[in-house]
């Protein structure tokens, strides 16, 4: 609890920040105190930055990337591979893919993995969206790019069940990657590795 003598929205921005993944308290007042100290213009940038991250970004009606036109860039380009789907779990994933510079598919942002202990479903991820994307889709191959550990393979393997009826032929990446770590802090030459010796599932 923060002291009666501190200003009130110097406690509010404080507690914002100490809700932001990764922040504790210490680290939330420095960057409180930071902007308090840091030039006028400064402030607004990044109030209007935060504001506009809101205002002008939406999920892709295709892939559910996050995106300002929709459908996104990606799913809109025309040299882009239409009858490959990479299924990753979060946007940041699907950047540490794009970084390898080697995979010209399209995506699939599930948004979260399954994770009974956390209380998250199939149906709290877009499984139903993919599901009826290849079924009505030219796509020939679905890779799942899931993270490697428990809840990343339990959503492939449920993926895996899901698309059985659909023909297409679902592949996973291959096992260089560490288990337990997640896609977005992966290299991209093990990255580029994983594509290239992705297995087929099943």
């Amino acid at each position: 609890m923060m002291s009666s003598a501190i200003p009130e929205p110097v406690t509010k921005l404080a507690e914002a920040f100490s809700r932001l993944p990764g922040l504790g308290p210490k680290t939330a007042s420095r960057l409180t105190y930071f902007l308090l100290r840091a030039p006028d213009d400064y402030s607004l940038s990044l109030a209007a930055a935060l504001s506009n991250l809101k205002a002008q970004t939406r999920f892709c009606s295709v892939c559910f990337n996050i995106t300002v036109a929709d459908p996104c860039a990606i799913c809109n380009s025309s040299e882009r591979a239409a009858d490959t789907i990479a299924v990753v779990e979060e946007p940041l994933d699907l950047m540490a893919l794009e970084r390898t510079g080697i995979y010209r598919g399209q995506y699939h942002v599930l948004h979260g993995a399954i994770s009974p202990v956390s209380g998250i479903g199939p149906d709290d991820l877009k499984i139903r969206e993919l599901v009826a994307r290849v079924e009505a889709g030219a796509a020939r191959e679905v890779i799942i790019a899931t993270n490697p550990g428990m809840e990343g393979d339990a959503t492939a393997m449920y993926l895996q069940r899901e698309l059985a009826e659909t023909g297409v032929k679902v592949t996973r990446l291959a096992r260089g990657l560490p288990t337990g770590g997640d896609l977005e802090y992966v290299d991209s030459v093990t990255l580029m590795r994983a594509l290239e010796g992705r297995s087929e599932l099943g």
